[in-house]
């Protein structure tokens, strides 16, 4: 999968633009928030302002969902390499979402409802918490390249 373009298409996002919110910067910023702020998601849309309703949509069949449809930023127990890697990897399984079309990535925390046709959480009561930067990205393909081997096909039983 070739990341860069997902970076390079994310739009601008400033101090100004941040809309009192807090902007993060670098990765390890992000990691850091993560692990401070219990469970917290990632999404890629317009923003909070538009996401305000609360509700995603299924893409294929035009179902509404019963919450915005995110990316969960913690580490599962089970994982045995530094959290940074696991934020990276996160942010990279929905980037292409983030690519063109006004979007950003932002953080938020909220109440797990459900899933989504892809399986990822779907939450509600959401309280946004941060925007991305796209230096964020930028950091996030290095590390995921350097740390993972993607595109590997797990090991047979």
């Amino acid at each position: 999968m070739d990341l860069n373009p997902l970076v390079e298409q994310n739009r601008p996002v400033t101090a100004a633009s941040a809309g009192g919110m807090a902007l993060v910067e670098h990765l390890d910023e992000l990691t850091e928030l993560v692990g401070a702020a219990g469970p917290a998601y990632v999404r890629f849309s317009a923003g909070p302002e538009a996401d305000a309703q609360g509700t995603s949509r299924d893409g294929e069949s035009g179902a509404t969902l019963p919450g915005l449809s995110v990316n969960r930023l913690q580490p599962e127990p089970w994982w045995d390499r530094p959290p940074r890697v696991w934020v990276a990897r996160q942010l990279m399984q929905y980037a292409h979402l983030g690519a063109g079309d006004g979007r950003v990535a932002w953080v938020l925390t909220g109440r797990e409802v459900g899933r989504g046709p892809d399986s990822e959480p779907l939450v509600a009561d959401v309280v946004p918490m941060a925007l991305l930067a796209p230096g964020v990205l930028d950091e996030a393909v290095s590390v995921y390249r350097e740390n993972l081997a993607t595109g590997r096909l797990p090991d047979g039983p």
